[in-house]
């Protein structure tokens, strides 16, 4: 091991370490166990945790498997925690909404959760999620906000607010899910990675919703080889969870890679951005150049894909809640209302228009992709904000009636089915921004990869917030 402080090793140099004895489960357990005690309470991430002592034990019978010569899965002895949208055994799931806050722990882990625990991870908590991941920040009424730990003032974005636990090095590793940004969003607002992941490579049950390719899990880490390692161990098919069979992204990151990258560019995706952000790309694009890389401009045809994403996700507000938020508003929060009462209305011929306009658009970015590497635009419209705002209702002078609508640099990409990776790239006066890089459908380790090298000419991945 190397002299940087166990909180702040990799996730891969960590499991390598505990499987060759160099450091034990227990050491890590405890670094991160001493980190979540030191900065929980200004962070506010953690919406459920394991007993120390418990935790612990945990550790200490990882290492005793090893001691054992058991074999070892790629995430033994590693602490991480799930996002409380999501079940895990033994735990409550509170999908921060007082509807659902009073209930026990859950009887069972949810596939990818399963996965992970088979690959040795030792789970000690849930995250923080705004109301059924309602929103791109992190705020509800049962566990409060998760702030920024690279200013406390601000949002850690959401709806993955398990994001800042990376970002503090109070875990190595987190879970999230994405269906408008919620994974993309704090890791450009953190100068982590988070990957949106092609539907089917982590498998996800959701009820009359499994078959929907609009809302993925996946990894949230400080670098793409470490989110590589993640996605490794939580990709897989599962009986349950139809789109699964479609593949699986067990492949971990072992080169650089080499040879020239040739990217596809936008500056904006025809959206308003603040003057923070499109200095901060300006100045990625210069160094992108500089490394050699080429960069082509591209605009693509968003043409009715903003009502696309909106039929979609409201849709599946309906399909996941029912009528429970309008018979019974006074447990949910309004903007959760809402999207329900306004898709139990929605007629065939919106829905036909949807699904006919998403699949466009798969089409169209495959011909985008068919000679590039990957699609670079910002990873979000502004730096982080204020964490006493609901969402954010202006950007550069267009002003938003809606929590979404200042998601779009997100939701744009949604529909497309393709795999997304959100990633640190450049600073404005002190705060992360980051950039999104669309990948190959399907193509999921292949994108982590060409991140991995993006982060090489950056040099952003190893810095940490200065406070920490």
């Amino acid at each position: 091991m190397s002299d940087t402080p166990l909180h702040w090793t990799s996730a891969t140099d960590l499991a390598a370490s505990v499987a060759d004895g160099t450091v034990s489960a227990v050491e890590v357990m405890e670094a991160h166990l001493d980190r979540i005690d030191l900065l929980e309470g200004d962070i506010n991430v953690m919406a459920h945790r394991l007993p120390a002592s418990e935790a612990l034990a945990l550790a200490a019978e990882a290492d005793e498997a090893r001691a054992a010569g058991a074999p070892l899965g790629p995430l033994h002895g590693l602490p991480i925690a799930i996002k409380d949208l999501v079940d895990v055994r033994g735990m409550p799931t509170s999908r921060g909404s007082r509807a659902f806050a009073s209930g026990g722990p859950k009887a069972a882990d949810a596939p990818h959760v399963a996965m992970l625990r088979a690959a040795g991870a030792l789970i000690v908590g849930k995250t923080n999620a705004p109301e059924f991941g309602v929103g791109t920040v992190t705020w509800n009424d049962v566990h409060g906000t998760t702030r920024n730990p690279w200013d406390l003032t601000r949002h850690a974005g959401g709806s993955t607010g398990g994001g800042a636990a990376v970002a503090a090095g109070m875990l190595p590793l987190v879970d999230g899910s994405d269906s408008g940004g919620s994974l993309r969003y704090p890791a450009s607002f953190m100068n982590i990675v988070g990957l949106r992941t092609s539907p089917g490579v982590v498998p996800a049950v959701a009820g009359g919703s499994s078959w929907e390719p609009h809302s993925v899990n996946g990894p949230m880490a400080r670098s793409c080889r470490d989110a590589a390692l993640m996605l490794s161990a939580m990709s897989g098919r599962h009986p349950a969870a139809p789109l699964s069979e479609l593949g699986a992204a067990t492949q971990r990151l072992d080169g650089a890679g080499s040879g020239p990258i040739r990217v596809a560019w936008s500056d904006d995706l025809g959206l308003p951005v603040s003057a923070e952000v499109r200095g901060a790309m300006r100045e990625v694009r210069a160094t992108l150049e500089a490394a050699g890389v080429t960069i082509v401009d591209v605009s693509p045809d968003f043409d009715g894909i903003d009502e696309t994403w909106q039929t979609i996700e409201m849709f599946g507000w309906f399909s996941l809640l029912g009528d429970d938020p309008i018979e019974r508003p006074e447990l949910y929060r309004e903007d959760v209302t809402r999207n329900v009462r306004e898709a139990s209305g929605y007629s065939a011929a919106r829905l036909r228009a949807a699904f006919a306009r998403r699949y466009e658009q798969f089409e169209e970015f495959v011909s985008l992709l068919a000679d590039v590497d990957g699609f670079v635009c910002p990873g979000a419209p502004v730096v982080a904000p204020d964490a006493e705002l609901p969402w954010v209702p202006e950007v550069d002078g267009v002003e938003f009636d809606r929590y979404f609508q200042w998601q779009r640099m997100a939701c744009r990409l949604v529909p497309a089915a393709h795999p997304v990776l959100a990633m640190g790239a450049a600073f404005a006066d002190g705060l992360p921004v980051g950039i999104q890089v669309v990948g190959k459908a399907g193509r999921d380790v292949e994108l982590l990869a060409l991140g991995d090298r993006l982060e090489q000419i950056l040099v952003v991945r190893d810095r940490h917030p200065e406070r920490l």
